[in-house]
């Protein structure tokens, strides 16, 4: 079994509803489950403590949840054209992990939600594809031979996403099958590399 993390965070929508259908096509995948997680909000003044289930949706991902993930699809909105705070804040802390090489060799991929065409979505994926390769993960984009990528502006060669011009969420038909492409193609890279020497 390949448990496939799928970490997100989201401030009206779009990132959680993109988080959803990376879920669907990662549960596509025999012998392949998602597990659905966010991080805490942050604030200038102070970080709340995390706690085990926040006040709605999924709970807040574990430092153990993250460092025996078989496979990870990371998530943000764009802020000014790269992550949100929040997912920053918990990926500063994940050095631990990062020592022990717990995640090197599995396969992690990246998707993001944006306000307005032209609002900074690749250079987002680019942001979070960073902290995956320090990890030393494996990292799964999408092909172009996939004719959705020619007909949305959400999303590209480096991951799935959604501009949603002011409309959350607003996931049309291909913005949903790419999301869901990611989720099958990280589910079964991590199925194929089980076993594999982790170099």
């Amino acid at each position: 079994m390949a448990n496939i993390l799928i970490l997100y965070y989201s401030r009206n929508g779009s990132t959680l509803e993109l988080a959803r259908q990376v879920c669907r096509g990662v549960e596509s995948v025999a012998g392949a489950s998602a597990l659905l997680r966010t991080v805490p909000p942050v604030t200038s003044a102070v970080q709340p403590p995390i706690e085990a289930v926040p006040a709605e949706g999924p709970p807040y991902v574990t430092p153990e949840e993250w460092a025996s993930a078989d496979g990870i699809a990371l998530g943000s909105p764009t802020r000014f054209g790269t992550m949100a705070a929040p997912m920053k804040y918990f990926l500063d802390g994940t050095s631990a992990s990062w020592v022990s090489g717990a995640l090197v060799g599995r396969p992690g991929g990246v998707f993001t939600s944006t306000s307005t065409p032209h609002g900074g979505h690749e250079a987002t994926l680019l942001s979070l594809i960073v902290p995956l390769l320090h990890h030393g993960m494996l990292i799964v984009g999408i092909p172009f031979t996939d004719a959705s990528l020619s007909r949305t502006h959400g999303g590209g060669p480096y991951g799935a996403g959604v501009v949603t011009n002011g409309q959350a969420p607003a996931l049309g038909e291909h913005e949903k099958h790419l999301a869901q492409v990611l989720g099958r193609r990280i589910a079964t890279a991590a199925l194929r590399l089980q076993g594999e020497p982790r170099v």
